[in-house]
């Protein structure tokens, strides 16, 4: 009959985990100190006994912790390719500015842009593993980025946070009415979004109508979650804005501060009639050009487009229209995720000193 030996043991204990090799260990040790001979150790505990003795050394100057399983490998930053300095100064390159600025392709950092940058400023080549370590290490993640239309311009931006925010707010407060933020959104049909499951290597076939009729939406948000919104087949003129104005001022007993983007609809002649005649109900303030960011009604229409083509397929502008109003009068029920569009750090502006809520 074969007998295990101990050298046969050894890769067994090699391969627990270790927790269990550590507890291995305190045994083998515990019976050491009790008397017994090292073979007998070995044997039992299936090590070799040149690990006994290292054990059984360790044990009278360090106690547990000398017998306690250490990380294996190099530690952190040992023998990096780059050094300190350069790693500090590619992380800032990556933060600071575009692939594009840098005389690179693209305008959004992959981890082979990157290892580019390095062996452009450091005739060194990275593979995109060995970037992505340094990328953790810097404490970067992948992200979608936010976007920003060239044209806009940031002083406009900082002016209307520090400055046309406080006035509007004194203004409503004076008023004793309230603020609302609105936009517009059109939305179609044939819209697929969001992904699906299909087999490996074959991908999914959504079969759709090749027609194609839009529905438009104009909302208006508070801070304290309550919806305002109507539906439209047509374009979103002046006379349309109007009537959204109308139901707007119909809705309170008090002034309604609108905040709102630059459509052109928005600075027409016929909305600064219907707002000169009622001057008492609703009040216009426009947001800085190219800023979508400062609106907090914007992700209400994102949700809008990413939530409704997965309810539902229209087969006509009519159950389009249905549908997004469908959405809407959910939402005016969910009022916790109206609130949540004012999270955002380009928003947030619209919780301090906040007039009456409506």
């Amino acid at each position: 009959m074969h007998q295990t030996t101990p050298l046969e043991l050894v890769g067994d204990a090699r391969h627990l985990s270790p927790s269990a090799q550590e507890a291995l260990r305190l045994r083998a040790v515990a019976a050491s100190m009790a008397g017994r001979d090292r073979e007998d150790v070995a044997a039992v505990f299936g090590v070799s006994l040149k690990a006994v003795d290292g054990w059984r050394a360790k044990w009278p100057a360090g106690g547990r912790e000398a017998l306690v399983m250490r990380p294996r490998g190099k530690p952190v930053g040992v023998h990096q390719v780059l050094g300190e300095a350069d790693q500090a100064a590619v992380r800032q390159a990556v933060l600071d500015h575009r692939p594009c600025d840098l005389e690179l392709s693209g305008q959004l950092w992959t981890r082979r842009l990157v290892g580019d940058l390095v062996a452009k400023l450091y005739r060194v080549r990275l593979t995109e593993p060995g970037v992505g370590k340094y990328l953790k290490r810097w404490g970067l993640s992948f992200q979608r980025p936010d976007k920003r239309t060239v044209e806009q311009h940031p002083e406009a931006v900082a002016r209307r946070q520090q400055e046309a925010w406080p006035k509007i707010h004194a203004k409503a407060k004076k008023d004793g009415g309230g603020i609302l933020f609105a936009d517009q959104v059109g939305i179609r049909s044939g819209q697929v979004t969001g992904r699906t499951w299909g087999e490996k290597g074959k991908t999914p076939v959504v079969r759709r109508s090749g027609k194609r009729f839009p529905v438009n939406a104009v909302s208006a948000i508070s801070t304290k979650g309550r919806t305002h919104f109507m539906v439209f087949t047509e374009g979103f003129t002046a006379e349309v804005m109007c009537r959204f104005l109308q139901r707007i001022a119909g809705h309170f007993g008090h002034k309604v501060h609108l905040v709102v983007d630059g459509h052109s609809a928005h600075r027409s002649r016929k909305v600064r009639d219907w707002l000169a005649a009622h001057s008492d109900d609703v009040e216009l303030h426009f947001l800085p050009p190219y800023s979508p960011e400062l609106n907090p009604d914007e992700p209400v229409n994102a949700d809008l487009k990413h939530n409704l083509p997965k309810q539902h397929r229209a087969h006509d502008q009519a159950e389009l229209a249905s549908e997004a109003r469908r959405f809407f009068h959910r939402r005016r029920r969910q009022p916790h995720i109206i609130r949540g569009c004012f999270g955002g750090p380009h928003v947030r502006y619209a919780l301090d000193e906040n007039p009456m809520s409506l």
